[in-house]
This record gives structure tokens, C-alpha cells and sequence, in this order.
């Protein structure tokens, strides 16, 4: 499944279904599909998950060298990688006191 959120204020992002709720209830949000912030929850939401993805941060563990790692493997991409997205969407909004909705793709 597919999240795309939006707000007049900044392009559509797309986001896969579960990182997007994860997110969501940073935000301090249930993570129920659909939804919406109003324009006034917009800055509250925004430092949820600020402090939600340092909170993750810190508790992640050191990555290994590169020497010790699977050349193989995927790359792991982060929880704050893929929250910049939203976090700028979020800024923008709450910088033109707009509203933020999100929905199934």
C-alpha cells in the first residue's frame, strides 16, 4: 500500500504504507488511512516528529564498518532519510498555515 500526503503548500509525496503510518503516529496521530491535519495542528505535528526521529536516532545502533558489512546486502535507508520528505512538507504547510491530508494511493 501506498501513502500520498499533500497540502496546497508543497508538492505530493508518495511514501510506502507502513513507514507513512510509523510517521504518522510520530506525529502523534492514530496512523488511520485517511486522514488530515488542520492548518492549526500543522507546527504541533511537525515537532512530533522532529523529536520523534531524534528519539529514533539515538536509540539506533552504530553502524558497522564497511569492512564487516555484507558488500551484497541492500543499503538500509533510515527513519530520518525517509521522514525528510514529510518533515518538509510539514514546514511548508505550517509555514503558509495550510492544511496537510493524506490518503491511500
Amino acid at each position: 500500500m501506498l501513502i500520498t500526503f499533500s497540502t496546497p503548500a508543497y508538492p505530493k509525496i508518495t511514501m510506502f504504507g507502513d513507514i507513512a503510518v510509523k510517521l504518522l503516529k510520530l506525529m502523534g496521530h492514530s496512523g488511520k488511512i485517511p486522514g488530515a491535519l488542520s492548518a492549526a495542528d500543522v507546527p504541533v505535528a511537525l515537532e512530533k516528529l522532529r523529536a520523534g526521529v531524534q528519539a529514533q536516532l539515538a536509540a539506533e545502533p552504530e553502524p558497522e564498518p564497511a569492512e564487516i558489512q555484507d558488500p551484497a546486502a541492500e543499503p538500509r535507508v533510515g527513519l530520518a532519510t525517509r521522514a525528510f520528505p514529510l518533515i518538509e512538507l510539514l514546514q511548508a504547510a505550517a509555514d503558509a498555515e495550510k492544511e496537510v491530508m493524506w490518503d491511500k494511493s
